[in-house]
């Protein structure tokens, strides 16, 4: 048997990314380096519950309006505390 898994992923990579995007103007020391916007997206997903899906289309489709803004604003709140956390970190690293 030959499965092929390449079509299933995380669908709050997406938005995550683009939140991260998104906010990193207001956090320009960070936004600097690729290396810590990494850091703030995968301390962001780690804080929201993996929803995999093949196809975009299938998970908008099931979810009811109020979801759809639980989703929105957990997003907002892990990528918001990721910043704050990542921006902390890089402080105590500078200090040593």
């Amino acid at each position: 048997m030959n499965a092929d898994f390449s079509s299933l992923y995380n669908h709050h990579e997406r938005e995550v990314f683009a939140a991260v995007l998104d906010a990193s103007k207001d956090f320009p020391e960070i936004a600097a380096s690729n290396d810590l916007l990494c850091d703030v997206a995968c301390v962001a997903l780690n804080r929201l519950p993996p929803r995999y899906i093949r196809h975009e289309v299938d998970f908008s489709f099931y979810l009811t309006e109020h979801e759809r803004l639980e989703i929105d604003n957990a997003i907002g709140e892990a990528v918001s505390y990721a910043f704050n956390f990542v921006q902390a970190r890089t402080a105590l690293r500078a200090r040593k």
